[in-house]
């Protein structure tokens, strides 16, 4: 021990090498070991990662004492952090091994219940939501420093074993930096973290006059390979399906049937007049097929957005949603379980043809 109680100082490779021997220890007990791993001097690129760290930033309790663990948790000392639903345990490598504590307040009803209804059907999709492609409003919204997802200062509780007299020591100051930095790979568990479920801001439509008129830009964070990301495919999917044509009236049914001719006179189908009732027949089944409704099943919407030759981009604008949410219905299987006024909006997409397809896409454009 040194003067004034402080334990000597050890050198970095030192602490990292003790370190790596105490985590075999506990991994052998059973305990799943987390570090947190940084690759550079960005801590976090992502939007969920990136609005953490700025967010408690942004207090004038913390803005002077996170920067202390900045160096800590670039230089991998933070060896094990875990979220679980209102705590952040951590272990962080110093002159020994501290343990740390961070519990955080649920988030209030009232205030989740505010940020569902100003956030409902703006966010399509699950992939929307984890790779924060929001609108500005939506941003707004989830990052507000007062009624938004993040804790406040007085909605955390922080404690660690070392000797630091300060509330928020490096080590602590490490452990937080470290959450943005896990919310980069898993930032579902923001919604774990705050005690809410982050699909009840999910909605499979959007407001189809508010998509129309442009209303929020879309932004894309840079840095971040969100396919990579997430394991997801974002380039689109070819669907490879043979459609199989099958004949409703037979040869025998068509001589079978009777047509009127425009003076009143009835007359037996004949090779002219099957012909003619094939041409009648066909119009009356297109009526009775525009009026009924569109079944949304993966496949269907495959062959729809193919008959308009659109990509998704083009399609999910007709429709009204996002590229992303016209992706997971095509790689879904079976009928899809959609919202109302989505169905809706597909039923009335595919009464059109493809020429009014194409008008009406440039139109939103």
């Amino acid at each position: 021990m040194s003067y004034g109680g402080w334990p000597p100082y050890v050198p970095v490779a030192k602490r990292r090498a003790k370190a790596a021997r105490e985590m075999k220890k506990l991994a052998k007990k059973g305990v799943k070991i987390e570090p947190i791993e940084v690759q550079g001097r960005k801590i976090a690129r992502t939007f969920w990662g990136e609005a953490w760290c700025n967010h408690l930033e942004k207090f004038s309790d913390y803005e002077n004492r996170l920067p202390r663990g900045r160096t800590y948790v670039r230089n991998g000392s933070v060896c094990h952090l875990a979220i679980s639903k209102g705590k952040v345990e951590a272990i962080v490598s110093g002159s020994s091994l501290y343990k740390i504590n961070i519990n955080i307040t649920p988030l209030s009803a009232n205030r989740w219940k505010s940020i569902r209804k100003q956030c409902a059907g703006q966010i399509g999709s699950m992939l929307e939501l984890l790779q924060g492609r929001f609108s500005d409003n939506v941003m707004e919204i989830v990052t507000d420093q007062n009624r938004g997802l993040f804790p406040k200062p007085s909605e955390i509780n922080l404690a660690c074993d070392c000797l630091d007299w300060a509330e928020m020591c490096k080590h602590i100051a490490a452990v937080l930096y470290g959450v943005g930095a896990r919310l980069d790979h898993q930032p579902e568990l923001l919604f774990l973290l705050r005690n809410v479920d982050h699909e009840e801001l999910i909605s499979a439509e959007l407001d189809i006059q508010t998509a129309t008129a442009g209303k929020g830009k879309r932004r894309r964070l840079p840095e971040a390979d969100l396919s990579d990301m997430f394991g997801v495919d974002m380039e689109e999917k070819p669907v490879h399906k043979k459609r199989v044509a099958s004949k409703k009236t037979s040869k025998k049914a068509a001589r079978k049937q009777v047509n009127k001719n425009p003076s009143g006179t009835d007359f037996h189908a004949s090779p002219k007049g099957v012909k003619h009732m094939d041409a009648s027949n066909k119009k009356t089944v297109a009526a009775k097929k525009k009026r009924s409704a569109f079944t949304p099943t993966a496949a269907a919407i495959a062959r729809l957005r193919k008959r308009f030759k659109m990509n998704t981009s083009q399609f999910a604008k007709l429709v009204g949603v996002s590229p992303p949410t016209v992706t997971n219905w095509e790689n879904g299987s079976g009928k899809l379980n959609l919202h109302q006024r989505t169905s809706d909006a597909l039923t009335k997409v595919a009464e059109l043809t493809p020429e009014q397809a194409a008008r009406k896409a440039k139109r939103i454009r």
